[in-house]
């Protein structure tokens, strides 16, 4: 479901798609990995830095994901999931949860949540969302959750990503 305005329409694009990918990728965001648990009881996850905040009251968050993703029918039809803010030391999880091919779960530490999505150890923060709402927009569905816990470490760095690379270490 998604709003559309009648009247002018946007102009085609007057750049290609390497353009824009690299445009967009000079907005420095932090790192999330998203995780739920399919109803097989199998986990999922994967590294995703579309995330953003929605609401305050509600509590409510976004993320993106491509339709064409594997893991697309568990996260349209589940529940709930969790959204992992990774910290600065979490890079190789960040990398393991993007790869194609691998176990991404082999010897992951991370504990069970409220409703069975797994909460990664050492996450930045987390947050445990009901699986509100969905938007299919171009390429993409965009999730909306409504939180229902919330944790955070105040001591911990972020890991970010710009320009296609992840920085650990930055002046804050």
């Amino acid at each position: 479901m998604s709003v559309s305005s009648p009247g002018p329409h946007a102009r085609p694009p007057s750049f290609t798609q390497a353009e824009f990918r690299a445009a967009l990728g000079m907005f420095a965001t932090g790192v999330t990995i998203v995780t739920a648990r399919a109803a097989n009881g199998k986990l999922v996850g994967l590294t995703a830095n579309s995330f953003n905040s929605v609401s305050l009251n509600p509590p409510l968050v976004l993320w993106s994901l491509a339709r064409a993703a594997a893991s697309m029918a568990v996260f349209s039809t589940g529940s709930h999931y969790a959204i992992n803010v990774l910290a600065a030391d979490q890079q190789a999880l960040a990398q393991r949860f993007a790869a194609k091919g691998v176990d991404r779960w082999a010897g992951v530490d991370h504990a069970e949540g409220l409703a069975g999505a797994p909460l990664l150890a050492g996450a930045a923060a987390s947050f445990e969302c009901f699986n509100r709402s969905r938007y299919e927009e171009g390429d993409h569905v965009i999730f909306v959750g409504e939180v229902e816990r919330c944790t955070h470490r105040a001591d911990a760095s972020p890991l970010l990503f710009h320009g296609g690379r992840f920085y650990a270490e930055h002046p804050l």
